[in-house]
């Protein structure tokens, strides 16, 4: 097989006519700038400041390159040493870390997770039937993510990985573990603290003992490892001038290691079965099981899911199309992406990092790299154009899909969906990749968008559920395409109120919680969605964000969505204190928008952090609009302004202003330790 390193080599063995090493130069040349014009395109129009890429063929480098800027402040151009944080990439090292541990005889993936963690419980008995197989598929039955204090600025605090087994002691199960797979971060962390209690190790000891030290990863590291922090690549918000801090995602089984993409490839060849001194080839290959199958899932048509062990996708779409067997992994941060892609049949990987952007674009860079390389290797014959699409031929539907009209519900929301002459409207989906619009009936049972790229169809599965399924081709100017294939949303019964449980939820729509328990370090302040629930009642169906009510003050998941989109469920719970209305959701705590006073209006004022730690959160009315505000925080403290459109104006952990001006309707929120002063100037 041909390697494009060859084609830079000044020196070769064998007597090769010109003329066929300048083809073979040329064509090297050739894959090294589209992958350029790719990633420049990227830092150009997609949201990018930096992008690093490598792929590995063989266990040798083919090309390793990137584009953008380290740092944006002395215009240093990112390079190869640069380090990022690689997201849910992560999964992969607890992955292999778990199965090395089965190697050694330690785990078996199908005993249950309690004799691992004996610690672990939850209010749902079902939880011990709960494996670390399981957890490994998304198949656990665990309702998503516990986000709180995961992500912070320059922080490693541990409490999100120390506090976890205590939050899922008072949750539920929203299926029965193993009915189907759905995203799960939780799962991720569970794992992590398995290879602890087993191995006796952290876990951050584990993976530079057992994967960093002998592959000579020097740039792999966690939150909780001493490293040159310079080393990373700046990272940027785009509303605010300067770098950010350093982010640290102390969810690190789920989404917190730190690489490059020249390690990340190396690391690949564990996950390829490469490195039995590692893992064993067995257990690479057991990873690339078609874990899904096992469960209720979409189709088995192509796509960029279907999971593994650790991997989101074990037959990736657009490489299934050419009968070859890719893997994938995508990882976010809040500001880092990264995406994985291996193909083991031929000893090739391409890791794609970014600041900034996304996983979904690094992967579709990657995809169309690779086959660029599979071409010149003369491992397919051709590439591919990307799919066309013409305008739907809307024809008569069968009146008996006009039952599929009705109440339909996924995660944090509920949707009336009304089939009239052969036409449905959808909002946005797959994360605003597909905008909201209008779908015509076009035959055997599907619903197509005015530009033909996707296709809605209503399938009941083996669970007697209705799921709205979304067959979409994605097309981004400049990356090609990508295929998903998902069901989006699940048809719902009427839930029936009685009158004071209706009432008292109907009141609460449209109403706001503000959280208490997030660190001021939290990136999350950036972000105020992350921090400010927005209740939206459905009163006279028996609903509130996507779950159903089920008393005057609780409210429990409902969906039971495979894939992606049923992932990071909760439940609802408020109760009153000191006269407030607090909101528990995920285990955290928010407080009624109605019981936040106003700041002040005089010159100076102090405020101080209560005993328990939580957020003190102010309105700024009409005697503190457009006043000068001027904070002497502790070190330990910190504040954040907003508007009142929600959008952060100054959060001094992350800027160097001096003062803000205060938007009238806005907020201001302090955090820090029990007992922190601030003393607050207005003038």
């Amino acid at each position: 097989m041909k390697k494009l390193i060859s084609m830079l080599c000044t020196a070769v063995l064998v007597v090769t006519p010109m003329t066929s090493v300048l083809a073979e130069a040329d064509k090297g040349s050739t894959i090294e700038a589209q992958a350029n014009r790719i990633a420049t395109e990227m830092v150009q129009n997609y949201g990018v400041t930096s992008l690093q890429y490598a792929i590995m063929d063989e266990g040798k480098f083919i090309l390793s390159d990137s584009v953008g800027l380290h740092d944006k402040a002395s215009q240093m151009s990112v390079d190869k040493e640069s380090m990022f944080g690689i997201g849910s990439v992560s999964k992969m090292y607890v992955t292999a870390a778990t199965m090395m541990l089965v190697d050694s005889g330690k785990v078996d993936l199908d005993q249950p997770l309690t004799t691992y963690i004996k610690d672990f419980e939850m209010a749902d008995t079902r939880y011990t039937q709960i494996t670390p197989r399981m957890l490994m598929n998304h198949s656990s039955g665990l309702y998503g993510t516990h986000y709180g204090n995961s992500m912070l600025f320059d922080d490693n605090d541990t409490r999100n990985h120390d506090e976890l087994l205590l939050k899922l002691k008072s949750e539920q199960l929203k299926s029965k573990p193993g009915a189907y797979s759905v995203y799960c971060n939780d799962g991720f962390q569970l794992l992590e603290i398995l290879v602890e209690r087993v191995s006796g190790l952290s876990y951050s000891e584990y993976i530079a003992k057992f994967i960093s030290d002998p592959l000579q990863l020097e740039a792999t590291k966690t939150p909780l490892d001493s490293f040159d922090r310079k080393r990373l690549s700046e990272i940027y918000w785009p509303t605010i001038e300067t770098k950010l801090p350093v982010e640290n995602a102390n969810i690190i089984g789920t989404g917190g290691i730190y690489s490059t993409a020249e390690e990340l490839s190396q690391f690949a060849e564990v996950l390829m079965g490469n490195r039995p001194d590692i893992l064993s080839e067995s257990s690479a290959e057991s990873m690339q099981n078609h874990e899904y199958r096992q469960g209720i899932w979409v189709s088995e048509e192509r796509n960029v899911f279907n999971y593994g062990l650790g991997w989101d996708a074990v037959d990736l779409a657009p490489f299934s199309d050419y009968g070859i067997t890719a893997l994938a992994k995508g990882g976010d941060t809040m500001l880092y992406h990264a995406s994985l892609i291996t193909i083991p049949e031929h000893d090739i990987s391409m890791a794609v990092l970014s600041s900034g952007g996304s996983s979904i674009y690094n992967q579709m860079f990657a995809s169309k790299v690779l086959l660029e390389v599979l071409e010149d290797q003369g491992i397919i014959k051709e590439i591919q154009p990307d799919q066309t699409f013409s305008t739907p031929v809307k024809v008569r539907m069968p009146a008996e899909l006009n039952s599929y009209s009705g109440l339909y519900g996924t995660v944090g929301t509920t949707l009336d969906i009304d089939i009239k002459n052969g036409d449905i409207k959808l909002p946005a989906l797959q994360g605003g990749l597909i905008p909201e619009q209008n779908y015509v009936y076009t035959g055997e049972g599907q619903f197509t968008s005015p530009d033909g790229s996707v296709k809605v169809s209503f399938e009941k599965e083996r669970n007697e559920k209705v799921y709205v399924k979304i067959q979409a081709t994605i097309t981004l100017p400049g990356l090609g395409q990508t295929v998903m294939n998902t069901y989006d949303y699940e048809k719902l019964k009427p839930n029936e109120l009685d009158t004071a449980t209706k009432e008292k939820w109907a009141a609460r729509n449209g109403s706001k919680y503000y959280a208490l328990d997030e660190k001021i370090t939290s990136i999350f302040y950036l972000l105020p969605s992350m921090l400010i629930k927005n209740l939206s009642v459905d009163a006279e169906n028996g609903y509130a964000n996507g779950t159903r009510v089920v008393d005057p003050d609780n409210a429990e998941n409902i969906v039971e969505i495979p894939v992606m989109n049923g992932r990071d469920a909760f439940d609802l719970q408020l109760y009153t204190k000191n006269g407030a209305e607090v909101l528990i959701q995920s285990g955290q705590e928010y407080i009624a928008e109605d019981a936040i006073t106003p700041i002040f209006g005089g010159k100076t004022g102090v405020t101080t952090i209560p005993s328990n730690g939580q957020a003190r959160w102010y309105a700024i009315d009409s005697r503190s609009a457009n006043k000068l505000l001027t904070v002497d925080s502790p070190e330990s403290g910190g504040y954040a302004v907003y508007n009142d459109k929600g959008e952060v104006v100054h959060f001094s952990v992350a800027t160097n202003q001096q003062s803000t001006q205060l938007p009238e309707g806005g907020f201001i929120v302090f955090g820090g330790e029990a007992g922190d002063i601030f003393k607050i100037h207005l003038k």
